[in-house]
């Protein structure tokens, strides 16, 4: 049985994904054109005019609560082979690592962009609203085995801060940008372990922190406004596999990210050197809440806008679940989505 939808609602095709357990919803086709010269240009766009079918994507009923998707658009440089906006259930993050490595593995294996080629794997040259990130998928017997790429730098904003947080008292957290902006923290501070069983605990604990951290820091970005906030709280615990620590990170509002965050790890990675706690190329393999573990590593230290960061590359797999072709009834009042936590 086959059903099409009338000609005039939209028809959304996506590839699904998943890299270390978190989802990657890729949209490959019926994404209206995105204008723009840069990627947070477009990011602007996406918000302002489209939102509709981000929630539409990512919340009930065709999505959840923890949802996670990616937008396919033109390049916006020369040697870009993509460029790409990541989603969620509370908007558009900037940089997102297991995405990364899951359109590594994607793209290679579809036929969608990556056709430049260095030892026989493919390169993909990705735009991100937080720049250029570099994939370079390792393929085995035909398909994608593992990702890594080089992340934008990552840098320490300051160590061991600490504020007051309601419930829980007054903690201490370090402040790293990785892509993106995290506040980390130990979870013995709240008396909670990073564990799937002790998720509700977790996100109440990342909703506070991010609330008090926000209210209490004002987060600049060196070089773009849009990309000064504070996305997430990384909570950290002793590993349970042979991984050098486990976390877990509460981004959005409340969103628990399955995979250890790619770039979530690329702060650790600048949080170790500041610390002279790890040095360049030693593997640092982080577990996530389920178990699933990325392996970073320092590739070199660079100047950015003046601060000393690190250059990261992440490694990881991913996986490919299926294939969806969505569409919105105009006549649906739950049409553009709803969720439920």
């Amino acid at each position: 049985m086959t059903w099409e939808p009338p000609a005039d609602w939209p028809r959304i095709e996506t590839i699904e994904s998943h890299a270390g357990g978190e989802p990657l919803r890729i949209v490959v086709d019926g994404m209206p054109d995105l204008p723009g010269e840069t990627m947070l240009e477009k990011r602007r766009y996406a918000r302002e005019h489209h939102d509709d079918l981000r929630t539409a994507l990512m919340l009930e009923p065709r999505g959840h609560a923890d949802m996670y998707g990616a937008v396919l658009t033109e390049p916006v440089t020369p040697d870009g082979d993509a460029g790409v906006l990541f989603t969620h259930t509370d908007g558009y993050s900037t940089m997102c690592g297991h995405g990364v490595i899951a359109l590594g593995t994607v793209l290679p294996e579809t036929g969608l962009p990556g056709r430049d080629r260095e030892d026989g794997d493919p390169v993909l040259r990705l735009d991100t609203p937080a720049g250029r990130v570099t994939a370079r998928p390792t393929i085995e017997d035909g398909r994608v085995e593992r990702v890594a790429f080089e992340n934008v730098p990552a840098y320490v904003v300051s160590l061991a801060e600490s504020v007051h947080v309601p419930d829980y008292g007054r903690i201490e957290y370090d402040l790293a940008f990785g892509g993106a902006y995290y506040a980390y923290c130990d979870a013995a501070q709240f008396d909670v372990s990073v564990d799937g069983d002790s998720v509700a605990d977790l996100i109440d604990v990342g909703r506070a922190v991010k609330r008090a951290v926000a209210a209490d820091v004002s987060i600049t970005h060196p070089a773009a406004d849009d990309l000064g906030f504070l996305y997430g709280v990384v909570l950290t615990d002793e590993p349970r596999g042979e991984g050098d620590v486990r976390n877990a990170c509460i981004f959005a509002d409340g969103e628990v990210d399955r995979s250890p965050t790619g770039t979530g790890v690329s702060g650790h990675l600048a949080l170790g050197h500041a610390r002279g706690t790890l040095a360049p190329d030693e593997p640092y393999v982080v577990e996530s809440v389920i178990g699933s573990t990325f392996t970073g590593r320092i590739r070199e230290t660079v100047d950015y806008h003046g601060r000393e960061a690190v250059v990261p590359e992440i490694e990881g797999s991913a996986h490919v679940t299926g294939t969806s072709t969505f569409t919105v009834d105009p006549a649906d009042p739950l049409g553009t989505g709803f969720s439920l936590r």
